[in-house]
């Protein structure tokens, strides 16, 4: 218990599935956490339960991350409610399955925007805020799909691609202006969340195809254990790093 006592975290996406989990998993170990998401309901009804547990703990903010001026006002907040920034969780993410070819422009560019704009978006304004108070760690969610072939993810293939450039690039440019600010990103195999098993409905992949092959379906606490490590102190040394959570689906 409090391996991040006094740090401050934003969490996109956090209403449910690992955005829910990175979030239960910071309060646990100290953190106070701010959830953000488009879902008002499952995120105000989550930071009731984190409140339960640990009053003052939690702060909701309904936030859609391509919204740069909203990006601003997220961060405002939590500075003035908690009295800094220490960790960004760029974790809210979407995706619908399509090939190459049946993948439209409106398809792509929605998913670029959520997954590629909104990380952006986040690191250049909670760099500032992160730095002013004293440095921290910022992770982006990624994914398998930046190492392996998933034609029929391709927008979503594509935007955490991205992500796992930006990731390199924005922790040499802090650790270049000496900002004390960590950057690496986070690289799940399939999970055990409502956005996977929407994508395997739509895909008819059944619930058995994981159990009977492969390595497996991971959980959310697998990914928010990592979250909280790579948000502490503990893990000072890792920085601009690709961390896969994939029970060696990679290698395989």
């Amino acid at each position: 218990m409090g391996r991040v006592q006094g740090k401050v975290a934003i969490v996109t996406g956090g209403a449910q599935g690992l955005g829910r989990a990175d979030c239960e998993a910071l309060v646990r170990e100290g953190a106070k956490v701010v959830v953000t998401d488009i879902k008002i309901a499952e995120g105000e009804a989550l930071v009731a339960e984190l409140n339960a547990r640990s009053p003052g703990s939690a702060l909701f903010m309904q936030h859609d991350v391509r919204d740069e001026q909203r990006w601003q006002e997220v961060i405002a907040r939590t500075v003035a409610e908690f009295g800094g920034l220490h960790v960004l969780v760029n974790n809210a993410g979407l995706v619908v399955p399509a090939t190459p070819e049946d993948c439209t422009l409106e398809q792509f560019r929605l998913h670029n925007a959520v997954m590629n704009e909104g990380p952006f978006l986040g690191c250049k304004h909670a760099i500032p805020a992160i730095h002013k108070s004293g440095g921290g760690s910022i992770i982006n969610m990624a994914s398998v799909a930046t190492h392996l072939g998933y034609p029929v993810f391709f927008a979503y293939s594509a935007a955490k691609g991205a992500v796992r450039g930006m990731t390199k690039a924005i922790a040499i440019w802090c650790q270049m202006q000496k900002y004390n600010i960590r950057c690496n990103s986070l690289h799940p195999g399939a999970t055990d969340t409502p956005m996977i098993a929407e994508a395997n409905k739509l895909l008819g992949i059944p619930d058995e195809f994981y159990t009977q092959s492969g390595p497996g379906l991971g959980r959310p606490e697998d990914v928010a254990n990592v979250v909280v490590f790579l948000a502490s102190d503990e893990s000072r040394y890792i920085n601009g790093a690709e961390l896969l959570l994939d029970n060696a689906l990679v290698i395989q």
